[in-house]
């Protein structure tokens, strides 16, 4: 083959998927570094797959437009630090040949040197042993000799087999294990399977680990680095400039390592980065874009590959805001998020709860009604990757209250669900706070620091602040008991009169004598009282 047309670049990413598809469970087995999270293969599979659906989607009969397909679909889909490496490297195959019907030898060896430039650029800290000196390796056997294509990229899968086999005197931790590089691993897949569509002779290059003879010659790089961190989060944003990605950059490598922001040549960025604060990852994200489709894996979970997933069949998740409220729902057995230790509730964080109960089954009790949207997203991931998670229609704590009264454990999840939601379902809820903005209501008009009173979500008292909180809630609960009512729950927010919890006693024993009250102290910032009744 003398130059890559369309037809040679759709034959070398189908290729490409199936023997990453043929190798990807070696891969994994040596993926040792930066983490021993045995995916390597995985995501390097999955990565490129997203690129050849992105070029299925948009034929054309140019190389130049292919390999850009190729480019965008693998950092729309990149899966992990050697997914998102992966994309840079079809990104330099497609920039060097933007517009041209077909790549020469002449433009490979170009494209190679590129890619080395945009991979290597994609890295915060680029280290010895990995991938990236197996690319540069290859980039600059690539350079020397004639522009024959075929000797282009013979050269160059050549060279970054030698690189692949020197990379356990790089990095300790592959030396120790006795492997190569996963990443390095998958790169020469990737050109030994550009070789065969080029040569038509499928020929793998053996590649024998050169393992150093003292350990003086070891360099330690990040053997232990990333363990510090639990999680990995990938995003996708648009919406930024190149300032806003270098400050991202730069805000990014405070919160964690393995840091990469990198782009598709135009105004889509993928990022990658391991952390343990999920949350101001993905709001410094948000600072200078708009992220979108935010990936949250865990590390703990992928390190002990060979422990189950789940250590227990069921938990019950608990979302309220407040010391004295978690610690209540904690006394129930239940996993709580005090939602008030968060400046703004993420998708990822509530995710991070899922997954942090490493049980099969989970059912979330929210404590607001404001989190359905990040829940459906959080909970449509957990589902996804394996986890039975079911969401009861709670809005308020006095609500969780009523469906964690009934939980029983040694009940069919499905039978425990129900009787959580009938129950919550029975409970009317009320909410005495503080305005923080103005509007008209069906009440009439609000303005800010008024004290409202919602029924059920909808506002159904209006005092103008500051007011008598006390006479406010007791008017509230007969308006709740207006419909019936044998048990009433109140829950006091920190902004609660000390005496409130007296003056609704006393006025329940002289209007409802027949009514039994029951209050917590929640501490909730949100609101001075929270008020159920069944």
């Amino acid at each position: 083959m003398q130059v890559l047309d369309a037809g040679a670049v759709r034959q070398w990413a189908d290729a490409c998927v199936r023997s990453l598809d043929a190798n990807r469970e070696a891969i994994d087995r040596i993926n040792v570094y930066p983490v021993p999270d045995g995916d390597t293969g995985t995501n390097l599979l999955q990565t490129m797959r997203s690129a050849l659906d992105a070029l299925l989607r948009a034929p054309s009969d140019a190389a130049g437009t292919s390999l850009a397909a190729l480019a965008r679909g693998a950092l729309a889909g990149a899966r992990g630090n050697s997914g998102v490496i992966l994309s840079q490297v079809l990104r330099g195959l497609a920039e060097t040949v933007q517009g041209a019907s077909t790549m020469t030898g002449g433009a490979l060896r170009q494209a190679l040197r590129r890619a080395d430039v945009l991979a290597t650029a994609a890295v915060s800290k680029p280290v010895p042993g990995t991938v990236l000196s197996v690319l540069h390796a290859a980039a600059e056997a690539a350079g020397d000799g004639p522009d024959d294509l075929e000797h282009v990229i013979t050269s160059a899968a050549k060279a970054g087999a030698a690189a692949l086999a020197d990379t356990p005197r790089q990095l300790a931790v592959l030396a120790k294990a006795g492997v190569v590089d996963a990443g390095g691993r998958g790169l020469l897949v990737l050109l030994d399977t550009l070789a065969a569509v080029i040569t038509g002779r499928e020929e793998e290059t053996e590649v024998v680990p050169v393992l150093p003879r003292t350990p003086e010659s070891l360099t330690t790089g990040r053997e232990a680095g990333s363990t510090e961190y639990e999680y990995e989060v990938m995003y996708l944003l648009d919406g930024t400039t190149d300032a806003g990605v270098d400050g991202l950059r730069a805000a990014l490598g405070g919160l964690g390592d393995c840091v990469s922001v990198v782009g598709d040549g135009a105004e889509l960025w993928t990022v990658h980065v391991h952390c343990n604060d999920i949350g101001a990852v993905i709001e410094a994200g948000i600072g200078v874009g708009r992220p979108h489709r935010i990936t949250v894996a865990r590390f703990a979970d992928q390190i002990a590959a060979q422990a189950p997933r789940f250590v227990r069949d069921r938990a019950v998740v608990v979302l309220v805001s407040g010391q004295g409220a978690v610690e209540l729902f904690r006394a129930e057995g239940a996993v709580v998020l005090d939602l008030a230790t968060l400046d703004v509730p993420t998708a990822a964080d509530l995710l991070a709860v899922l997954v942090g109960t490493r049980a099969r089954q989970v059912t979330v009790l929210p404590g607001a009604a404001d989190l359905r949207d990040l829940l459906d997203d959080a909970v449509g991931q957990a589902v996804a990757a394996g986890q039975d998670v079911v969401v009861v229609p709670t809005a308020s704590p006095v609500q969780v209250l009523a469906a964690i009264a009934v939980h029983d454990p040694s009940r069919r999840p499905g039978d425990d669900v129900v009787a959580m939601a009938e129950a919550a379902a029975a409970t009317r809820r009320g909410e005495l706070a503080v305005s923080d903005s103005a509007g008209i209501t069906w009440v009439g008009r609000v303005e800010v620091g008024d004290l409202l009173g919602t029924l059920d979500g909808e506002v159904v008292l209006i005092e103008p602040g500051p007011s008598d909180v006390g006479d406010l809630a007791c008017r509230l609960v007969d308006r709740m008991l207006g419909g019936g009512g044998e048990l009433v729950t109140a829950v006091l927010g920190a902004d609660a009169p000390d005496d409130l919890a007296e003056l609704l006693e006393d006025h329940l024993r002289l209007s409802h004598p027949e009514v039994e009250l029951t209050v917590y102290q929640g501490g909730q910032p949100d609101a001075i009282i929270f008020v159920g009744v069944e």
